[in-house]
């Protein structure tokens, strides 16, 4: 049935290290001259990212998975990969879940 709250509930599976997620065709990671940073262009509204989402963003380019960007992250910041791995994951689920992200489908 239509309305109800399972029905409305994300049916989508989790994110895991083999996800492969990149920002859908009407998003964009776009440098604002007049803000001077980077924003995130999605439809009717603009978001503004910290320093941290973006290089993640820049990242998410639908080749890589969330384990080489994790790995990625780790090296360039000498940190524990699994506390990095949990931030990515949790910023990234947080993005698909307003659909302002994707996940890449099969190889």
């Amino acid at each position: 049935m239509l309305g109800t709250a399972e029905a409305m509930t994300d049916e989508r599976p989790p994110l895991t290290e083999a996800s492969r997620p990149v920002l859908p065709r009407y998003a964009r990671l776009h440098y604002d001259k007049v803000r001077q940073r980077h924003v995130l262009l999605v439809p009717e509204r603009v978001l503004v990212p910290d320093d941290t989402a973006i290089e993640i963003l820049q990242l998410c380019d639908g080749k890589r998975t969330i384990g080489d960007i994790v790995d990625l992250l780790a090296a360039k910041y000498v940190a524990d990969r699994d506390l990095i791995g949990g931030d990515v994951i949790v910023m990234l689920e947080d993005l698909r879940g307003r659909d302002f992200l994707v996940v890449v489908e099969g190889d």
